[in-house]
């Protein structure tokens, strides 16, 4: 693997972000690219994916790859409100508007698979009901948009555990998910297996109390994770294959003293397996958790593959991890948001702008989300 600790010592610090890179099997231009971001801007009802939409992923081609937002496998799998799907025809037609948009704006994306376990509401599934390893509430919250055509946040209420069964077949619906978002488009798939979503919430004790295969030792809260891996890269190839992890993350009831030990195990797994990357959700407060050297290090050791990391970081930070050889590539959340242009304006040193309205995020048409400027235009 290309990392940047093997790289020349005429490579001037300033250019390593745009330094081509390697990941699974595409060749990156550069190195930064765009996270994934729930933005709810989908067609109703269906969830389908639109026109707009096409027209966002575009506009931010120049990233050297573009992870989409996280977009649910099955109906059982949404937790928030005009979140995108990719387990009907109607949504795989609707993101091939966003896949061709992108590769003719010489781009490449990836499609973020999720399903939400806990973190969801009852109101979305016909059952009326939420589903988790074991029945815990999350103590959480997820957006939600009322009759009254409002979005608010909402208390998740207490799930019902899955049945072995249930959980067998979530992992089928993970593979189908994959061979859809490919024939929509898609250069590969990232399996959402952080931030207190189902495959974190089998990963942590603390939201495991399960006594069968998948639950208890660490190698069983595992496993989970370890299927869907395995078999998503048995149907699209490994190297089409990424996956996001959250080990410092602790909200959503995730706060796991053995949750570092746990995915770095899960990481020699996800190294046999082949997969392109591992892409690290890390907080971005103020007093967030200090990820650590040692930590980085050990997941080096233990993952051949790529490994992308995004939190609040900015050109110095990620400079200074990707020169250490610590990781690959930096995925910029907001900063994406509200500068299309991220990569040349991040090349150059020019300012960048901030998000000017933070109720644009979620829900809404093309304010605050396809209108704001490229540098040429806002010079």
């Amino acid at each position: 693997m290309d990392h940047y600790c093997q790289a020349s010592s005429r490579t001037m610090p300033s250019d390593l972000l745009m330094r081509p890179a390697r990941v699974g099997s595409l060749s990156l231009p550069n190195r930064v690219i765009m996270a994934t971001m729930t933005r709810s801007r989908t067609q109703q009802p269906g969830d389908i994916p639109t026109a707009l939409m096409a027209t966002y992923y575009a506009q931010r081609a120049s990233a050297g790859l573009i992870v989409s937002e996280a977009t649910q496998i099955s109906p059982q799998g949404k937790g928030y409100s005009f979140t995108p799907g990719i387990y009907s025809q109607e949504q795989i037609e609707g993101w091939k508007l966003t896949t061709k948009a992108v590769h003719q704006a010489g781009g490449r994306i990836f499609m973020q698979l999720w399903h939400v376990g806990r973190m969801s509401h009852s109101s979305f599934h016909a059952d009326g009901q939420t589903v988790a390893p074991s029945a815990l509430a999350p103590d959480a919250q997820v957006w939600m948009v009322g009759e009254d055509g409002i979005g608010r946040m909402v208390d998740c209420p207490t799930p019902r555990a899955l049945s072995v069964d249930e959980i067998q077949s979530i992992v089928q619906d993970y593979r189908q998910a994959a061979l859809n978002a490919v024939e929509a488009g898609f250069d590969g798939v990232e399996i959402h297996a952080g931030n207190g979503y189902l495959i974190d919430q089998f990963l942590r004790r603390t939201s495991n109390k399960r006594t069968d295969i998948y639950g208890g030792s660490a190698e069983n809260r595992i496993r989970f994770a370890s299927e869907i891996v395995k078999t998503v890269s048995d149907a699209i190839g490994s190297k089409k294959v990424g996956i996001r992890l959250a080990p410092f993350i602790t909200q959503r009831g995730m706060d796991d003293s053995e949750a570092i030990t746990t995915i770095l195990l899960a990481a020699k797994q996800f190294n046999r397996a082949g997969i392109a990357y591992i892409h690290l959700a890390e907080a971005d407060w103020d007093d967030a958790p200090v990820v650590t050297t040692t930590f980085r290090e050990t997941l080096r050791t233990y993952f051949d593959g790529s490994i992308i990391v995004a939190g609040n970081y900015n050109k110095a930070s990620g400079l200074d991890l990707i020169q250490k050889g610590l990781v690959d590539c930096i995925a910029f959340g907001r900063k994406f948001i509200a500068n299309p242009d991220l990569p040349y304006r991040l090349s150059h040193d020019l300012p960048l702008h901030g998000i000017t309205d933070p109720t644009t995020l979620f829900g809404g048409n093309e304010q605050g989300y396809t209108d704001y400027p490229v540098y040429s235009k806002s010079a």
